[in-house]
C-alpha cells in the first residue's frame, strides 16, 4: 500500500501522486499565508471596533459591521467548496485572496460605519474559502491517518494571531496617525501586504493536478442559501437589541424558515450537482460528523465569548492584557493538536479522540462556571488550558472524520460543509450565550447590591467623603439607587474610574451571569459528548485524496478494458469465441511458464 506522506527528505513512490514532506511543507507555506489573514483579522478587528466606532460616529451601529462579514463569511463556504471541486483548488484560492485584500484595502477607505460594514462584507466574500479550502488542499495532499501531524503547523497560525491581534489591533487604535493615515485604518490596511505575498506564494507553489468536473453551478441553491442564512444571522446578532419576540424577529425567522425549504428542495433536484450534495448526507458518519461539528461550535462559544469579556470587565484588562492571558487555551489546542496528531498517526484510529474533547470541554465549562470575581487569573489559565486541549481533541478530528467518509471527488463540498456547520453552530451559540448573558445581568447586579447591605467595605464607601465628593462616584450612587435597576450597562468604562469597593457589586454580578453562561455551554457539551460515542470506529485510509481519485481513475480503466476485452469476442460469433477461448488459454499457458521461469 502506498503512503501519501513521504519523510522528511525521501521522494514520495513514483506515480503513486503521492507528495514528499518538503513538497507539502512548500505548499502549505502559501496555505498558512491565506489562513493567518482570516485568522489575524478576526482577532486584531475586535480589539480596535470600539475606537472605529468612535472615529466613525457610529458607536451604536457598530455590530453591523461584524454581522455583514460573518454572513459572506458563512454563505461562500460551501460555494468556495463546490466550486473548487468543478473548477480546481488554486484559481478559487487565489479569488479568496484578491476578494479578501481588496475587502481590506476599501475597509482602510470607509468614511462612515456603513461603508465600513459594506466593506467587511467585500472581506467576508474572500474569508469564507480562505479557511475551509486550505484544510480542502491539505486533504488533497495528505493521507488522513498522516493529515493530523501537519495540524500543528495550521494551529500555530492561530496561535501566533491570537496573540498578534489584539497588540497589534490595540497599537494601530491607539496611534492618532501613522505615515500620514489615521491609525485605525491600518487596522485594515496591514493586512495587505500580507495578501500579496500570499498571492504570489500561492500562484507559485500551488500547482496540484485537478481532474476538472463538468457541472452546472447550483445558482439556485446559492440563492436559496443567501434567503435562509441571511435573515437568520442578522437575528442572531441583532435579536438581543430587537427582542427576540419582536414583529422584526419574527419575519426573519419566517423568511429564514422559507429559505431552508427552498434550499432543501433545490438541492434534491439537482442531485450530485448541488452545493451540499444529499448523497452525501446518507452517510450516518457524514450526518454525525456534521451534526457534532454544529453542537461544538455552539457549546466552544460558550467560553469564546464569555472569557474575554470576564477577563475585560471582572478583572479590568485591556483588550491587549485579554488577549495575552487568553494564551494557556492556545497552549492547550496545540499541544493536544500535536499528540492527538501523533497517536491517530500510529494507530489510524478517530473515534476516542471526539469522545475525549467533547468530555473535557464539557468538564471545562462546568469548572468555568465555579468561577467568582475572586478567583485567580492561575486558576483561569489552568481552566483555560483544560478547555484548548478539549477543542484540540474535537475539531480537526471531527474534520478528518468527515472528509474520510466523502467521495474523494467531493472532498471540497465536504470539508465546506464541516466548517459550514461549526461556523453557524458558533454564530447561534455567541448569539445564545450573550442573550442569556445580558437577559440574567440586571437581575444577578441587582442580588448583589442586596447583598452588599451586609458588606463593611461597601458601606463604609458609601460614608467616605472622598468618595462621595468625586463625580464619578456621586453618579454611580444615583444610579443604584433602585437596587442596580437604572445602571446603564451598554458602556461598562465607569467600572474603571469609580471607588473599587462601588464597582464590587456590579463585578459580582458580571461574575454571576458568565457562570450562567459557562454552565448552559457545559449542558450543551455533555450532549456533544453523548452524541460523539455514536461515532463509528473507523480506520483513517493511507492515500491522499489525490491518490485515491489517480487509483478510482485507474480501477475504472482496468473495468473499461476488461469490458472491451469480453465484449470483442462475442460479437464475432460462436468460432470466434472458441478461437478467442484457445488463445486466452494459449496466452494464460504462457504466462505461466513466464512466471515459473521467473520464480526459477
Amino acid at each position: 500500500m502506498s503512503e501519501a506522506l513521504a519523510p522528511p527528505g525521501q521522494a514520495a513512490k513514483s506515480g503513486d501522486g503521492g507528495l514528499t514532506h518538503r513538497q507539502i511543507l512548500t505548499v502549505l507555506s502559501g496555505l498558512m499565508m491565506g489562513m493567518f489573514l482570516a485568522a489575524l483579522d478576526q482577532t486584531i478587528v475586535a480589539s480596535a471596533m470600539r475606537v472605529i466606532a468612535d472615529e466613525l460616529h457610529g458607536q451604536t451601529a457598530q455590530a453591523w459591521a461584524t454581522t455583514a462579514y460573518l454572513i459572506t463569511a458563512t454563505i461562500t463556504t460551501p460555494l468556495y467548496g463546490k466550486l473548487s471541486d468543478i473548477y480546481g483548488r488554486k484559481p478559487l484560492y487565489l479569488t479568496a485572496i484578491g476578494l479578501f485584500l481588496i475587502g481590506s484595502v476599501l475597509c482602510g477607505l470607509a468614511q462612515s460605519i456603513y461603508e465600513l460594514a459594506a466593506y467587511r462584507a467585500v472581506q467576508g466574500l474572500g474569508a469564507g474559502g480562505l479557511m475551509s479550502l486550505a484544510m480542502t488542499i491539505i486533504a488533497d495532499m495528505v493521507a488522513p491517518r498522516q493529515r493530523a501531524r501537519y495540524q500543528g503547523y495550521i494551529l500555530a497560525v492561530f496561535g501566533v494571531s491570537s496573540v498578534l491581534g489584539p497588540v497589534v489591533g490595540g497599537f494601530f487604535a491607539g496611534q492618532e496617525s501613522l505615515l500620514g493615515i489615521a491609525g485605525w485604518r491600518w487596522v485594515f490596511l496591514v493586512n495587505v501586504p500580507v495578501a500579496l505575498i500570499a498571492l504570489v506564494v500561492v500562484a507559485k507553489v500551488l500547482n496540484l493536478p485537478h481532474n476538472r468536473v463538468d457541472h452546472r453551478i447550483d445558482y439556485w441553491g446559492a440563492a436559496a442559501l443567501v434567503l435562509a442564512l441571511v435573515p437568520l444571522l442578522i437575528v442572531a446578532e441583532q435579536g438581543r437589541e430587537w427582542g427576540w419576540g419582536a414583529g422584526i424577529s419574527l419575519l426573519m425567522y419566517v423568511i429564514g424558515a422559507v429559505g431552508i425549504v427552498a434550499f432543501v428542495l433545490v438541492e434534491r433536484r439537482m442531485g450530485d450537482e448541488a452545493l451540499l450534495p444529499p448523497r452525501l448526507f446518507r452517510s450516518g458518519t457524514f450526518r454525525l460528523g456534521n451534526l457534532l461539528s454544529f453542537v461544538v461550535g455552539v457549546g466552544m462559544f460558550g467560553g469564546m465569548v464569555s472569557l474575554p469579556l470576564y477577563l475585560q470587565i471582572v478583572k479590568g484588562q485591556s483588550p491587549t492584557d485579554a488577549g495575552l492571558l487568553m494564551l494557556p487555551l492556545t497552549f492547550g489546542i496545540m499541544t493536544a493538536t500535536l499528540v492527538v496528531g501523533r497517536l491517530i498517526a500510529r494507530t489510524g484510529k478517530i473515534k476516542m479522540f471526539p469522545v475525549l474533547g467533547a468530555g473535557v470541554m464539557a468538564t471545562a465549562l462546568l469548572l468555568f462556571a465555579t468561577i467568582d470575581a475572586d478567583t485567580s487569573l492561575v486558576l483561569l489559565g489552568a481552566l483555560m488550558v483544560l478547555f484548548g486541549v478539549g477543542l484540540g481533541l474535537s475539531m480537526q478530528t471531527l474534520t478528518l472524520l468527515v472528509q474520510n467518509d466523502a467521495p474523494p471527488a467531493d472532498n471540497g463540498s465536504a470539508t465546506a460543509a464541516v466548517t459550514f456547520f461549526r461556523q453557524t453552530g458558533g454564530t447561534a451559540g455567541t448569539a445564545i450565550f450573550l442573550s442569556i448573558l445580558f437577559s440574567v445581568l440586571a437581575s444577578r447586579i441587582a442580588d448583589a447590591f442586596t447583598s452588599s447591605v451586609n458588606d463593611p467595605a461597601f458601606n463604609a464607601a458609601l460614608r467616605d467623603p472622598q468618595v462621595l465628593s468625586d463625580p464619578a462616584n456621586q453618579e454611580f450612587i444615583q444610579s443604584v439607587q433602585g437596587g442596580g435597576t437604572a445602571l446603564d450597562l451598554n458602556d461598562t468604562s465607569f467600572l474603571g474610574t469609580i471607588d473599587p469597593r462601588l464597582a464590587a457589586p456590579v463585578l459580582d454580578g458580571f461574575a454571576s451571569a458568565m457562570s450562567t453562561v459557562f454552565l448552559v455551554g457545559g449542558l450543551v457539551m455533555l450532549a456533544a459528548f453523548l452524541l460523539s460515542w455514536f461515532v463509528p470506529d473507523v480506520e483513517l485510509g493511507n492515500q491522499s485524496g489525490i491518490q485515491r481519485i489517480q487509483a478510482e481513475r485507474a480501477e475504472a480503466e482496468r473495468v473499461a478494458r476488461q469490458a472491451d476485452g469480453e465484449a470483442g469476442p462475442a460479437e464475432t460469433g460462436e468460432g470466434s469465441d472458441r478461437a478467442g477461448r484457445g488463445e486466452r488459454a494459449s496466452a494464460s499457458a504462457g504466462g505461466g511458464g513466464r512466471g515459473r521461469a521467473a520464480e526459477g
